[in-house]
């Protein structure tokens, strides 16, 4: 498979590229595969292409297979590479300087094709994008990606460092009314994300697939409820559930959304979280009466 780089202005830093900032900003997805530039004729006129290939076992050092012939690889995964090519080139000395070239950083929906667990991942590599450049960049992303769109809002305005980007946040959502189309601000509308959330969280548990990072969108759910109820803290819903030792569960919950652990942590929680994690879901939905459909 092929990966043809569009000629443009950017194809001049193509010579200052770090191979080894790419496959960090990869290392969260947990990418199964290896990738190869091809570069111009005249290396000044940067990266041709890219070609894929199958990764190595970092245990072992051993290719699963020919690791000389390029493979195809999905969808979902060349819009991964793509969104770590794009945050690799902010690592380079000179691209975002003064110059005309990085007044604005425009992202179009870099989470399509992504399943839940890489938009989180994608999400907090936008809001670290963000924190180190939002002060002297206009940054506009775009999405039709309601979830996206709305941990975002949520992270944004209530976040850590919500007070810091509160004068230069601005919120769209473009909609057709009787007068056309136009942008709306959504800051008085409800969003119905959290019951998308559920269905999640219980497909998961279903399943019996439950990964760390099911416990940030558990948090989630969790603080929802808490802001619609006028409280600032989740452990009055854990309270209102009927669980007890709220502080402790709280820590475990916190533990477990962290960005640090459903970044790089793939596989199922321990049987003890796992119960936790379904006596809170079941609480919440016999305490609230939230009606999931199929």
């Amino acid at each position: 498979m092929r990966l043809t780089i569009q000629p443009s202005t950017l194809n001049q830093y193509h010579q200052s590229f770090n191979e080894d900032k790419l496959r960090e900003h990869l290392t969260p997805y947990k990418p199964k595969f290896d990738f190869r530039f091809q570069l111009y004729n005249d290396a000044a006129q940067g990266i041709e292409y890219v070609q894929f290939f199958v990764k190595k076992d970092e245990t072992t050092n051993e290719s699963a297979g020919n690791e000389d012939t390029p493979i195809k690889i999905s969808r979902g995964e060349q819009q991964i590479f793509i969104w770590c090519f794009f945050l690799a080139l902010f690592d380079i000395d000179g691209l975002t300087g003064e110059g005309k070239q990085s007044q604005h950083f425009f992202i179009d929906d870099p989470v399509s094709s992504l399943d839940d667990h890489n938009i989180f991942i994608t999400v907090s590599s936008i809001m670290d994008l963000i924190d180190r450049h939002f002060k002297n960049r206009k940054i506009i992303i775009t999405t039709h990606h309601i979830g996206l769109f709305s941990i975002l809002c949520d992270w944004l305005k209530k976040g850590e460092k919500a007070s810091s980007y509160r004068d230069y946040l601005q919120l769209y959502i473009l909609k057709k009314d009787e007068a056309g189309i136009d942008f709306h601000g959504p800051n008085n509308e409800v969003f119905l994300y959290h019951l998308e959330l559920l269905q999640i969280l219980k497909k998961a548990i279903d399943d019996d697939r439950i990964y760390a990072y099911h416990f940030a969108l558990l948090r989630q759910i969790l603080e929802n409820i808490a802001s619609f109820l006028g409280v600032g803290r989740f452990a009055f819903v854990l309270e209102q559930i009927g669980l007890t030792d709220t502080d402790e569960v709280a820590r475990i919950v916190n533990t477990l959304s962290h960005k640090t652990v459903f970044r790089y942590e793939a596989k199922e929680l321990v049987p003890d979280n796992k119960e936790l994690f379904k006596k809170i879901f079941d609480g919440i939905i016999t305490k609230y009466n939230f009606v999931l459909h199929a």
